[in-house]
């Protein structure tokens, strides 16, 4: 134990010494309460901390599996002659053959590093960048393009292709109002645009994207201020709105093709529920709700999880143990394929450590860890 302590110790001071003139946050580790498995896959899970907008505070935490170990501020350690660390405002981070993406938002690029080592191989800059999916050796990358503000006039936003060898941009395709999440199915990219920056005249619709010539060919009128976007085993697409935060409320659309000899996707179901993030697992996709009460001044939140096979609502309450009272702000969520157990991340006060839960598949609490600020986003690191 002391040998742990001296290794953080001697890597602090190494920080400090690369970066005189600037306050670096040591990385810390902490022993999590569970079973040490060289076997496990996967391996370990990053956590990308979004940080507070303008701070510059976005970071990188990593949950090692094999050793019970809970990393806080990995990027900092393994990499000390980056000046102003990982960037503001952490997006999206995603895990693609041997490398690790994560996409900085407000900082206007994709950092992009080795997945074993969380150390630095470069960027690609993207303005406004957002969300990232791949495909066939290419990044596909949704940005809103134009300046972090609200503006009626503001600009339509695209999809960046990526080559993710050389990491250079090769592409470029206009698609609608701040785009937010994407999708990849068969040959076509499907991008949920939000239209946020233009409030109240929010965008509507899902772009079509034909991947390889980067056109946009549909557009797909669904619900205002599109925002989460993921695909189910059996070829439909699951889509969020935000509603207006006022009198439209937050809602979950389901797409499918339009008929067997068809590609074209339509709308087929309309859930009144209302859904902030999710994760498809199986069969079941995992939600939760944060949503604004003007009468009771407050957040209402709900975990649900929906049969995405028969559309059914099967339970509002996936936590099981009445610890979701401990929760402020859920803010990120991730389910273990290997296990079961879900990840539940609290966003606090958006100015302060967050913090991650792990919950088993019944929904019982097996611990919880302080993260960076803003825990938001994770991705599982496998063997292969």
């Amino acid at each position: 134990m002391m040998n742990r302590f001296i290794y953080i110790l001697v890597i602090a001071t190494l920080l400090y010494s690369c970066r005189k003139d600037e306050l670096v946050v040591p990385t810390e580790y902490e022993i999590l309460p569970m079973e040490i498995n060289s076997d496990t896959d996967p391996v370990g899970m990053y956590v990308l901390n979004e940080g507070n907008m303008g701070s510059n505070k976005a970071s990188i935490d990593f949950v090692d599996f094999r050793n019970a170990y809970y990393v806080r501020n990995l990027y900092a350690e393994r990499n000390p002659n980056i000046i102003k660390e990982l960037g503001d405002v952490g997006n999206d981070i995603q895990i693609y053959g041997s490398k690790l993406y994560a996409v900085i938002n407000c900082s206007h690029k994709v950092e992009v590093m080795d997945a074993r080592t969380g150390e630095r191989l470069g960027q690609v800059d993207v303005p406004n960048c957002r969300y990232i999916r791949f495909h066939r050796g290419k990044a596909y990358v949704s940005a809103y393009v134009g300046p972090v503000a609200i503006d009626p006039d503001a600009q339509l936003g695209a999809v960046y292709r990526i080559d993710t060898t050389s990491l250079q941009v090769t592409g470029k395709v206009t698609v609608g109002y701040q785009p937010d999440e994407l999708e990849i199915m068969g040959e076509y990219i499907y991008v949920a645009n939000s239209g946020g920056y233009r409030v109240p005249n929010y965008d509507y619709t899902i772009s079509v994207v034909e991947m390889y010539a980067m056109k946009q060919v549909q557009k797909i009128p669904v619900g205002i201020n599109l925002h989460r976007l993921r695909k189910d085993k059996y070829g439909k697409l699951w889509v969020s709105s935000r509603g207006d935060y006022k009198t439209i409320p937050s809602r979950l659309f389901v797409l499918a093709r339009k008929n067997q000899n068809s590609n074209e996707m339509v709308v087929t179901d309309t859930l009144d529920i209302p859904c902030s993030n999710m994760c498809i697992q199986g069969d079941s996709l995992y939600f939760y709700s944060t949503e604004w009460n003007e009468q009771s001044e407050e957040n209402a939140i709900s975990y649900g999880i929906i049969n995405v096979k028969t559309k059914e609502l099967i339970t509002s309450h996936f936590i099981t143990d009445g610890t979701e009272k401990d929760i402020t702000i859920p803010y990120g969520l991730k389910i273990n394929p290997e296990n079961g157990d879900i990840y539940v991340t609290d966003a606090k006060n958006y100015v302060s450590s967050g913090v991650v839960h792990c919950y088993n598949r019944n929904g019982k609490r097996k611990w919880s860890v302080r993260a960076g600020d803003i825990p938001a986003h994770m991705v599982f690191l496998f063997k292969n």
